[in-house]
């Protein structure tokens, strides 16, 4: 075999190589088109949401994540959103006609989203959300570029929806969070039994448990006590945000079930009000005998809450009597 062979033969199985390592490498659709993952040296730092001309923040100072420089972020939303970043992937390519029937017709605002390493910018690009499929999103890096949906692989839920500019949902979701130390007072009262409802008033480090204006003897400062101890975290399991203004009006208008009112010593007041949670189908609506509705008198937003969480403070005023 001469040297001219040889050398043929050499550049044929480097071409080959090359072809079959750009093969392996490059996107279907173009990477400057379709590259939505951001790939961070080390930690996303930083995250900003931008529609209509809001903007939402999330920064990393430290070991803890901020919204908007302010409140601290809910642990389990920054780990979705991160989760989301790194690891989004295409899972088709949207036709033109898709995309003017469910985005452009629908008038549709993007969210257009940046992802920071510190100062460097890792990507950006546009969150259309949508009903049309179940990841809840149609995304483009740039806004003429080609359409995806995208999702996670191994999620099967909602992506679109964790590109919210709603300041409340990267707050934790909380709804007291109080030493007993903290507690002026408390008023429960049960609608649906009001001989259950009760007041409990810590005046100078000493307990009363009472009925409407009338004190109430014989129960147990202990069973008071841990009572209280149980305001140390309650918290809800999601926001309503689905509910629209006209049903808001519906629900507010009935009877809840139970209202609490905590007071604490520095002059906060919390009234929490709670009614049965109806799901399905209007006209086909069952209870939900799991969940609650709850919603306080210093937002308009209502949230979804477990029983399980909230049943501590459900007592009946025979809780704090031995048998």
């Amino acid at each position: 075999m001469n040297i001219k062979t040889i050398r043929n033969l050499i550049f044929i199985v480097a071409a080959g190589v090359l072809l079959l390592f750009l093969l392996k490498t490059r996107s279907p659709f173009g990477k400057s088109n379709s590259s939505f993952a951001s790939e961070p040296q080390k930690e996303i730092t930083g995250i900003e949401f931008s529609e209509r001309g809001k903007k939402l923040s999330l920064l990393k100072k430290g070991e803890v994540w901020f919204v908007n420089g302010t409140n601290e972020t809910r642990k389990s939303g920054i780990q979705f959103i991160l989760r989301v970043l790194e690891e989004i992937k295409i899972k088709s390519p949207v036709s033109e006609g898709l995309f003017k029937s469910e985005i452009i017709d629908k008038k549709i605002i993007p969210v257009k989203v940046k992802v920071f390493e510190k100062r460097k910018l890792l990507s950006t690009f546009f969150v259309y959300k949508t009903r049309s499929n179940s990841y809840g999103n149609i995304m483009k890096i740039k806004e003429r570029s080609k359409p995806f949906i995208v999702y996670i692989p191994g999620y099967e839920g909602d992506i679109g929806s964790a590109f919210t500019l709603n300041e409340l949902f990267w707050q934790p979701y909380t709804i007291f969070n109080l030493m007993p130390s903290e507690i002026a007072d408390v008023n429960f009262e049960n609608l649906s039994d009001t001989a259950s409802s009760f007041s409990i008033i810590n005046k100078s480090h000493h307990l009363m448990l009472s009925c409407g204006k009338m004190n109430i003897t014989g129960w147990d400062s202990t069973l008071v006590t841990r009572y209280l101890s149980y305001f140390t975290r309650i918290p809800f399991e999601s926001w309503a945000f689905e509910i629209g203004d006209e049903e808001k009006r519906k629900i507010e208008a009935q009877q809840p079930q139970y209202i609490l009112t905590v007071k604490t010593l520095d002059g906060r007041n919390t009234v929490l009000r709670l009614w049965e949670r109806m799901t399905g189908e209007e006209g086909a609506k069952i209870k939900d005998t799991d969940r609650l509705l709850g919603k306080t008198e210093n937002n308009k937003e209502f949230f979804i809450i477990k029983y399980f969480d909230i049943d501590p403070l459900l007592k009946k005023r025979r809780y704090f009597f031995h048998e």
